[in-house]
């Protein structure tokens, strides 16, 4: 009888039996299941087992956290259950048939906005800071005057001055901080063009390239498009063939021309990678496939981001004229997040403009602003939820910050999007805000700021009924935000997207005597930093154990404790050791480092040898592992957490060499 036999089948029986099971695979951690129906899971049952120590649902994949012993558990149930484990990209692409198609474009659009979320928070906050200096207006600043003569809005109410228009030194400020603004978002489509690229495995120089060429101050600006009559950009912006010409217009801060473009790139790349041989490839696949890509981007796809952006801002013109403005306003508070997502939200200013001029102010620009604030409020919920992890909150917090000073970038692709729940949160509350707005008749003097500076761009009259339904969309998407997480509506897992994926032979060593103190000194030299702070979610949350996580600066993994290698996997990358004091560590270099296959990893030692603290342990290549896209962070933990806890020595982050003092493991 195995050792985790019957868990193995009580387990099978709560998953739904055999027939639900349409793959299994395993990971350092976790069992990975793709289920038939995953309803038919009883998630309560199998969370009850006394080996399992959670589940959640990732990437189309139902995933069961058993811990170190995962690879002893995988084998018995296998065994009762008489289904064959499948590598995991066979999961995977199992997987791919539970996500619908709204699923797979979410999942697609968080991968490829992931390395570029650093910057997109950098540039939210630099414009959020921006708009208040130039954009509100502050009555105790005194009434605007520009060649003696005091200004007045159409209304005949004063203008008053701006923070830049009295101050010399901010205003110097917020003209430096349009260098880094305008770097980031309207150079935008470069970054996708190379995450497209990175995430296609093709070659990323030439993605810098395309997406250069889709931004090129030789071309007509995209924020000024809308303002440009159809007969200037004939005239002036068009590369003439002689007998057909094509629009000279540039893309910036545009995500679906830049999407599709980077696709096309890296298709082609792909297509002619096959056909062409190896010995003279390096000359026709960059030049077969950057020259298409470049005139498919200016022919065909940028076109069509441009018409839908026009088919939208039709709609959007009809519903806020029309007898159903009210649906409207619900419809499109629900919407215009999806719409940021596209880039297709530049074109609303046109509508607005063309709003001011008519009517005296605009009815749009109010509902921008609302549902900005309900994506700041659902990652504002995200955050509160996340506050002890300080990876997530390094990025909710200041992207919260981003969407109520009126930029939403940083909070949709850094949270909403990536997590899905609060992106549905924030879209229910800006949807009821939008529908309130309307019915209300608020009213904006022209295009102001968003966010919660929004108010000042509010005709006096409506400034109340606006501040209560401020109120509504910072309300309702926090609450709905904690509901969906504690319901699992909506939700995906989060983090697990660089979660380790490793096939290991594990054995069970009988238990040593236990010591009240143990000191174990750092396995590396590098940065050591709170375990929070790893970006796989089950060491970070603690499941696994308790430890620290090293970012290292040289290739080199030592014993931390006197004792026995109980597990080496056979990729070399992560090792664990009983001490002889009783204290049972793991040691995992990077995230997703076993898709190299050992490549890059050298052991020193075999399971079950006799190690002193300071042996070498594994020798790994950095430069292989970061070329391939992965990080070297390495989570040091105590994994037998119910016999010791573990105290972190000195101030946390701080350098460490490899054999100083790390961790004093205390006996419970």
């Amino acid at each position: 009888m195995g050792k985790f036999e019957k868990e193995a089948k009580d387990l099978l029986a709560a998953i739904g039996g055999k027939e639900n099971v349409s793959a299994v695979t395993h990971c350092a951690t976790r069992m990975r299941f793709v289920l038939a129906d995953e309803n038919k899971a009883d998630v309560k049952k199998i969370e009850g087992i006394s080996t399992v120590k959670g589940t959640f649902t990732n990437a189309g994949q139902f995933q069961v956290i058993i811990g170190n012993d995962v690879p002893i558990f995988y084998n018995d149930f296998t065994a009762v259950s008489g289904i064959e484990g499948v590598s995991k990209e066979a999961a995977k692409a199992a997987a791919k048939s539970n996500q619908n198609p709204v699923q797979r474009v979410m999942t697609m659009l968080a991968e490829i906005f992931t390395p570029i979320i650093p910057a997109i928070i950098v540039g939210g906050l630099i414009l959020g800071f921006r708009n208040i200096l130039e954009g509100v207006q502050i009555q105790a600043l005194g009434q605007k005057v520009i060649d003696g003569v005091a200004q007045f809005a159409k209304d005949g109410e004063p203008v008053y001055n701006t923070i830049v228009d009295v101050s010399k030194f901010w205003s110097g400020v917020n003209h430096f901080l349009w260098l880094p603004g305008e770097a980031i978002f309207h150079f935008l489509p470069v970054g996708i063009v190379w995450s497209v690229t990175r995430k296609m495995g093709t070659s990323q120089i030439l993605g810098i390239v395309l997406g250069i060429c889709l931004v090129s101050p030789q071309l007509l600006n995209a924020y000024a498009v809308a303002g440009t009559p159809a007969s200037e950009i004939a005239k002036n912006w068009v590369w003439d063939f002689g007998f057909f010409t094509v629009n000279r217009i540039g893309y910036q801060a545009q995500v679906i021309p830049a999407l599709l473009a980077g696709l096309s790139l890296s298709y082609l790349e792909i297509f002619w990678r096959k056909r062409i041989p190896e010995v003279v490839s390096m000359i026709f696949v960059p030049f077969l496939s950057l020259l298409p890509a470049v005139i498919l981007a200016h022919t065909v796809l940028g076109p069509i981001g441009w018409t839908l952006g026009q088919w939208l801002s039709t709609i959007v013109l009809a519903g806020l004229t029309g007898p159903v403005k009210w649906l409207f306003g619900a419809v499109f508070g629900a919407l215009y997040a999806p719409f940021v997502i596209t880039g297709l939200h530049h074109m609303t200013n046109a509508i607005d403009s063309q709003l001011v001029a008519d009517a005296g102010g605009t009815a749009l620009w109010p509902m921008i602003a609302l549902s900005n604030i309900a994506q700041g409020s659902a990652v504002l919920a995200y955050y509160w939820m996340n506050r002890s992890n300080e990876r997530e909150a390094q990025i909710a917090l200041p992207a919260t910050i981003s969407a109520y000073l009126g930029v939403t970038e940083p909070a949709l692709f850094g949270v909403n999007v990536k997590y899905i729940y609060p992106f549905v949160a924030g879209m229910i509350g800006s949807s009821i805000a939008g529908l309130l707005s309307v019915t209300f008749n608020v009213t904006a003097n022209a295009i102001g700021v968003g966010g919660l500076p929004g108010i000042l761009s509010i005709q006096a009259r409506y400034m109340l009924p606006f501040a209560g339904i401020m109120l509504v969309a910072i309300v309702i998407p926090f609450i709905l935000t904690m509901i969906f997480r504690r319901l699992g509506l909506f939700t995906k897992a989060e983090g697990d997207t660089v979660a380790p994926q490793v096939e290991a032979l594990t054995e069970i060593k009988e238990a040593a005597p236990l010591a009240d103190l143990v000191e174990i000194v750092s396995p590396l030299t590098g940065q050591v930093k709170e375990l929070s702070q790893a970006l796989d979610p089950v060491f970070a949350q603690g499941v696994m154990g308790q430890g620290v996580v090293i970012e290292p600066s040289t290739g080199e993994l030592i014993a931390p404790v006197d004792g026995v290698v109980s597990v080496l996997f056979p990729t070399k990358h992560a090792v664990g050791i009983v001490s002889d004091n009783g204290v049972e560590m793991l040691m995992h270099i990077g995230m997703d480092t076993v898709n190299l296959e050992g490549n890059g990893f050298e052991a020193h030692v075999a399971q079950g040898d006799t190690v002193k603290a300071g042996d070498k342990l594994i020798s790994f290549d950095m430069n292989v592992i970061q070329k391939a896209g992965y990080i070297t962070e390495t989570p040091v933990i105590i994994t037998n957490q119910d016999k010791y806890q573990a105290n972190e020595l000195g101030q946390l982050p701080r350098s460490i060499k490899s054999g100083d003092s790390l961790i004093i493991a205390t006996r419970i």
